[in-house]
């Protein structure tokens, strides 16, 4: 390989998780020089075997090092952060080292991949990995990466030409240069206020999806939409309503919703004549969230060209993820659903709509977010409520405030911090003290999961393996048919 931007720089790779361990890969073989920092030895022994310096120092710069590549949980007032300001060095995310790789004819001489991303508050993971369906189904070497699991650098090193690149908004942050031939904005609500400090901030980050040749965002969010007006070069809205010229949405007749295109054409110019791409019963989940995703999707398929044909035929084939609203048990004529991946109040509310009568299981970590509107928005269908967590305070309180005649049980948990999985057994025997035939018992935390749990797929085994203990029964695989973002 020849020469490239990052031959023989100095490049300091602050975390060693599974992100981390790519970035030093690939640094490696561009012929970088590589320190690793992280605060658990642990984690850098995984390392071990790797031609790189080691540090369990984040908070100052080795000698001579002129970039840092941060995972996405180094905020920008962290002391490294700060250090590296300091001195006058960049700190990069790794998404943002793989889009300057792409376009580095040492590492890509055929020309960077094609980047299609997907930001949002809910509904990322759905929808980039519709968008991977669609893809695949038009016979495009695509591949999901990004925040879905699959570090941007693997795919590019794998050789992919068309990425869907899930960024979040730690992500986006640390991408200064990061423009994506076409990027989507799902919605922006409240969330990770803590880490960026303000609702402004966060949304300014998530805007950083739109700088590419086309901008795509939701009508039906006015934060969506107000940073879609507000984008630079082409936009395409996209919404569950009939579409305006320059839109995709849906329209019904006998109670059959269809995709209409009003944006593209095959060829991705302007479409005086809209295209049927797909009907809602291709979706899976069903729903409204679901429905939005795939209009998400939908639209960044048809700015890559992608044939009105391969979008059915990818939605079809599209299986949502686990915890995003399975059903986990059923017993008495009480369903069981593990939404553990409802982590802020704007999913959990997506999650409670879909119910008429429902157990709430909540709580965790609220991280910087408000539970008021949520409980007002949904007191009628509270047949009982469950709180556990760190800031199960404020979801105690909006209760009594806004639902005062809802049974409410505390089960506690998450006040010391520790790992605390009992807490869904003590959950799972209030909520089915609560419930009655007919209900549905719903873990959508609207909180995050790491005061107790090490994330939301463990919260969500968690409650799986307890509702089933309680329910008595075996319990029942996850159903497809059945997801919130």
């Amino acid at each position: 390989m020849a020469d490239g931007e990052f031959t023989g720089r100095h490049v300091l790779v602050a975390g060693a998780r599974r992100t981390g361990a790519s970035v030093v890969d690939v640094l490696l073989e561009v012929g970088a020089r590589v320190t690793v920092a992280d605060a658990d030895p642990a984690q850098l022994d995984t390392l071990a075997d790797r031609k790189a310096a080691f540090s369990t120092d984040l908070t100052a710069l080795p000698a001579g090092c002129d970039l840092v590549v941060t995972s996405p949980g180094f905020r920008p007032d962290s002391p490294l952060a700060l250090a590296a300001r300091a001195v006058g060095v960049e700190m990069i995310g790794e998404p943002e080292l793989a889009w300057r790789l792409g376009h580095d004819p040492a590492v890509c001489p055929d020309g960077p991949p094609r980047w299609l991303a997907i930001t949002g508050t809910n509904g990322k993971t759905t929808t980039t990995g519709m968008l991977e369906a669609i893809l695949l189904a038009a016979g495009a070497d695509a591949v999901a990466c990004g925040n879905i699991g699959l570090p941007v650098v693997d795919a590019l090193r794998a050789g992919h030409r068309v990425l869907a690149v899930e960024l979040s908004s730690f992500q986006l942050e640390w991408s200064p240069s990061v423009a994506p031939f076409a990027g989507a904005v799902l919605n922006v609500a409240d969330d990770h206020l803590d880490w960026h400090g303000s609702m402004a901030a966060y949304a300014q980050a998530k805007a950083r999806v739109l700088r590419g040749g086309i901008a795509i965002g939701g009508l039906d969010d006015e934060r969506a939409a107000a940073l879609l007006r507000a984008a630079p070069g082409r936009r395409v809205g996209f919404t569950r309503g009939e579409p305006g010229p320059g839109e995709i949405g849906l329209v019904s007749s006998r109670g059959v919703g269809t995709i209409v295109d009003r944006a593209f054409d095959d060829s991705g110019a302007e479409d005086r004549h809209p295209a049927a791409l797909a009907t809602t019963g291709d979706i899976a989940p069903p729903g409204l969230p679901g429905e939005a995703n795939a209009l998400a999707a939908a639209a960044l398929a048809r700015a890559h060209g992608v044939p009105a044909a391969a979008v059915a035929a990818g939605l079809r084939a599209y299986a949502p993820g686990a915890h995003r609203g399975a059903v986990v048990a059923e017993s008495g004529g009480v369903r069981w659903l593990d939404d553990s991946k409802a982590t802020n109040p704007h999913a959990a509310a997506a999650s409670l709509a879909a119910h008429s009568r429902v157990v709430w299981v909540a709580g965790g970590m609220l991280k910087g977010a408000e539970v008021d509107d949520l409980v007002l928005a949904h007191r009628g269908r509270f047949a009982g409520a469950v709180v556990l967590g760190l800031d199960r305070g404020r979801f105690l309180d909006a209760l009594a405030r806004h639902a005062p005649e809802v049974p409410v049980v505390d089960v506690g948990g998450g006040d010391d911090g520790r790992m605390d999985p009992d807490a869904m057994t003590r959950a799972a025997a209030a909520a089915s003290s609560l419930a009655r035939p007919g209900d549905v018992v719903l873990l959508a935390p609207a909180a995050a999961s790491m005061d107790m749990f090490r994330d939301y797929a463990a919260r969500g085994d968690a409650f799986a393996a307890a509702a089933q203990r309680v329910a008595g029964v075996a319990g029942r695989e996850a159903d497809p048919s059945s997801d919130t973002p």
